[in-house]
């Protein structure tokens, strides 16, 4: 497997060093590729830079994957990311833990001489004061080369301008690259296209304090045909944890892709090759309302990421709201996944006590919560066999619902026809 024609076919390679195809087909190389340890997981959002190291180890590569712990600890150095707070050693290093836990699932750490590795950069900035990194490295990185870099100068010149530790920040993930080439011989950088100008900085630093030669690979960044953030949903990130992200969620995300950017995320972040990938594609053109290739770009992403059990469960998920799933799954679930379900569901809440005694269905449709607008449509569409709870059809306007009828002894799912659902939530 040719690993930059991989990239080139599947539309993710942006820029690449000259040299760099050379390089690689000369035997394995070692290569990275760094990550924000700001959180115990990951996001869809770090899936393109997963998949390039994917491609790298099926190709004999060897796959590193940095996590910032030395600056994941600084925070952002700007100060206006919510997203990247200043972190405590005991904190990285659980988020070091769970970002291992993840990657584990899609690299091969243990296949031998080209096993992927993890390695932290606080490891190496730990003993690092502050003088010796001016010496041993500012003085090889001169402002006016940074200025160079159109990143760098826009900030410089910017009416906010480019604090000394924004400038920093950028020297010490070129210093990260320097560091992996000496010790443990990484002559390739890879990442999106953003942070060209960082490993750049990377390679001209093992040029003029190494004597060395070292190269890079960018990535497209991943965006929406619309143009909106890729990676995102109304609720904020998609995660890679099951415990953040609901699998339901995750699968429900890929599902609900456009038919332009589902062409093009199964070559991102699916493992077919170009002849499954094309059959796919001619399959859904025919059909285009089955969605045959959302389908399968969720299957397989949901599979890789949360496994069998977890691409059951979405598919269970989806087949309650919109298929034939009887009241008994919601048994199967914890809190946080029932809820997950009816995320974007009308949510209603009524005490434990109430029920206790009986509630007459009107008044819980109509005036404990506002599901219907009043007791004359809920008997209306009732008598009409329109409205349903726990999936089972309410039988008359005089029915009462108790403590009994809750599911998980917590909720009451009501249905007014087939689509419209609500969750009714006791406290």
């Amino acid at each position: 497997m040719n690993f930059v024609e991989e990239l080139r076919w599947r539309g993710m390679l942006h820029d690449i060093m000259p040299g760099t195809e050379d390089l690689l087909k000369k035997g394995m190389v070692s290569g990275y590729i760094g990550f924000d340890p700001t959180a115990d997981s990951l996001h869809v959002g770090s899936l393109a830079q997963i998949m390039t190291l994917i491609h790298f180890q099926r190709a004999g590569h060897k796959p590193y994957a940095l996590v910032g712990g030395a600056t994941g600890m600084v925070g952002d150095p700007s100060g206006k990311s919510a997203e990247r707070n200043l972190l405590s050693e005991e904190d990285l290093q659980h988020n070091l833990n769970g970002i291992k836990g993840q990657l584990e699932k899609f690299l091969d750490f243990e296949t031998g001489d080209n096993s992927a590795q993890m390695v932290n950069n606080y490891d190496w900035f730990k003993g690092f004061d502050f003088l010796n990194f001016i010496r041993d490295v500012g003085k090889h990185i001169t402002v006016n080369y940074m200025m160079a870099k159109d990143s760098v100068k826009k900030r410089l010149e910017g009416e906010t301008g480019m604090s000394f530790t924004e400038f920093s920040y950028q020297l010490v993930q070129g210093y990260d690259f320097y560091y992996l080439w000496k010790n443990n011989n990484c002559a390739l950088q890879m990442g999106g296209s953003d942070q060209w100008g960082n490993i750049v900085t990377g390679t001209e630093l093992i040029r003029r304090k190494g004597r060395g030669e070292a190269f890079a690979l960018t990535t497209q960044l991943i965006k929406k045909s619309d143009g909106t953030k890729f990676g995102k949903s109304e609720g904020g990130n998609i995660w890679l944890d099951p415990a953040k992200t609901s699998p339901y969620q995750f699968y429900q995300f890929w599902l609900n892709t456009g038919d332009d950017d589902a062409k093009s995320y199964i070559r991102i972040f699916t493992l077919f090759d170009k002849e499954t990938i094309e059959a796919i594609e001619a399959e859904h053109d025919a059909a285009p309302h089955l969605r045959t290739l959302q389908k399968a770009l969720a299957k397989d992403i949901t599979l890789r990421v949360h496994g069998e059990p977890g691409f059951l469960k979405a598919i269970k998920s989806t087949e309650f709201l919109f298929g034939n799933t009887g009241i008994e799954f919601l048994s199967e679930l914890n809190d946080d996944e029932v809820l997950a379900i009816f995320s974007g569901v009308p949510n209603f809440t009524i005490s434990t006590a109430e029920l206790e005694a009986g509630v007459p269905v009107t008044d819980l449709l109509a005036a404990k919560t506002t599901i219907f607008p009043s007791k004359g449509e809920a008997k209306k569409m009732i008598q009409g066999g329109g409205v349903a709870i726990n999936k089972e059809k309410v039988g008359t306007p005089d029915d009462a619902y108790k403590t009994g009828n809750l599911i998980n002894n917590k909720y009451l799912v009501v249905q007014k026809g087939k689509r419209n659902y609500f969750l009714i939530v006791t406290e």
